[in-house]
């Protein structure tokens, strides 16, 4: 479940957030920085979120997105767990996910990609989304 967009084809700045970084120094999330990290994070037992946070200094929804997100794992009782997609890879993922707007959010399940929730939405939604994407089979 997402929205359609051209991609971003921009040159990113390179400058990660200081409220991504957060997730990363803080949180525990991992930095992913090759499609390999990312095989490897979501082949793992359970749920997975990828957060791919787009270029910030272009995109201002995405330190929004990067508070929202622990928010959101918080409310699903910590159902999946989370990563944030390393600037090097994102564009590929994108294009491979077809969730094609960032900042985004990319589910998956022991491998098998689920769904994507893109851009910043409200909070029902986000709650509506990820637990239909949750409980969807692949």
């Amino acid at each position: 479940m997402h929205d359609f967009a051209m991609p971003d084809t921009a040159q990113p700045s390179g400058a990660m957030h200081p409220l991504v970084t957060r997730l990363i120094d803080e949180m525990g999330y991992p930095l992913l920085a090759n499609m390999s990290d990312v095989a490897e994070f979501t082949a793992r037992p359970g749920a997975h979120c990828l957060f791919i946070p787009g270029d910030a200094k272009r995109n201002l929804e995405t330190p929004d997105a990067a508070v929202v997100l622990p928010e959101i794992r918080m409310a699903f009782q910590h159902a999946f767990d989370c990563a944030v997609v390393g600037d090097a890879i994102e564009t590929e993922l994108r294009q491979q996910t077809r969730a094609l707007k960032a900042p985004g959010f990319l589910f998956y399940r022991e491998g098998e990609y689920l769904g994507a929730i893109e851009k910043i939405r409200d909070w029902d939604d986000y709650v509506a989304r990820t637990s239909h994407i949750l409980t969807a089979k692949g």
